[in-house]
């Protein structure tokens, strides 16, 4: 049940919300680099005046983004860029405790997705965050009229990128945006090491299987499939990739894992991670 409070929100149940301060709390124990960069906003208010649009993953990490931005004297308003990433009551939290604007519910259908997008967009941002392009998408194609105040914006993942960079080589895309997930800390520590933990945690909960002794595919050798790969072996998995890059391909061989393309792949394999950003990587061909 949605319910509502003096600082404009559409979250689950507003009484989750001590849990998600502890839990926020909890986690900016880990980042001590943000708290640095909050100590810091907090004093000299860099963003003052200006209005953020975030369309991110709704977690405790996130929580402590838009915290720290909000410490900057940015006005922040914040939706689910996935609707099954969402902590309820992390999202209470910060619509209560923390009296930022807050758009998400854990499972939310199509309908109220793109109805947070645009309860965020009415903020009229300066700038704006995604992860997945769609804050991006919905003003090029609803909300044009809101370009003209915008600086520019921040995209951070893979498949947002794909979507920004054919807009931009059709010369539709009106405002900068800077691709997060081509920065070297992205690649190198967030997708090697974040990624490949955080995967294999999700499919241990969602399974419950062991997953040493398997036979784990990864299809796709980038910086996501490295860390997925190596935390799988590290699991007692044994790891199968499929890459169509040889170079990568030979890089993943060199790595110690197997290579083979992925209907081979898809005959003996047990567990399958696409980290590709990009489609078909499985599809229709690899049941046969």
């Amino acid at each position: 049940m949605t319910t509502k409070s003096a600082t404009k929100c559409d979250v689950k149940d507003l009484s989750l919300a001590k849990e998600g301060l502890l839990r926020i709390e909890w986690a900016a124990r880990e980042m001590p680099v943000l708290r640095l960069i909050q100590q810091r906003f907090a004093k000299e208010k860099p963003l003052k005046g200006l209005r953020l649009a975030a369309c991110l993953h709704v977690t405790t990490e996130t929580a402590n983004l838009v915290i720290a931005l909000k410490a900057g004297g940015a006005e922040v308003a914040l939706c689910a860029s996935n609707p099954l990433s969402t902590q309820d009551d992390v999202a209470a939290a910060l619509a209560t405790e923390y009296k930022i604007p807050t758009f998400a519910i854990k499972g939310e259908d199509n309908e109220t997705y793109y109805k947070h997008i645009n309860a965020v967009l009415a903020t009229a941002p300066h700038m704006t965050m995604d992860d997945g392009a769609d804050l991006v998408a919905t003003i090029h194609k609803e909300k044009q009229e809101l370009i003209k105040g915008i600086i520019g914006g921040t995209e951070e993942t893979t498949t947002g990128v794909i979507r920004l960079k054919s807009m931009a080589r059709d010369g539709k895309l009106r405002y900068p945006i800077v691709a997060v997930n081509e920065a070297d800390t992205k690649h190198l520590f967030d997708n090697r090491y974040g990624t490949g933990q955080s995967t294999l945690d999700g499919i241990t909960r969602a399974t419950n299987v062991l997953l040493a002794g398997k036979n784990i595919v990864v299809l796709g050798y980038g910086w996501c499939g490295r860390g997925v790969a190596m935390r799988a072996k590290g699991m007692g998995g044994h790891v199968i990739v499929t890459e169509v890059n040889p170079v990568k391909a030979l890089e993943a061989v060199m790595d110690g894992f197997e290579v083979m393309p992925g209907v081979e792949a898809a005959k003996i394999g047990d567990i399958f991670v696409t980290v590709t950003g990009d489609i078909s990587a499985l599809d229709w061909q690899h049941s046969r």
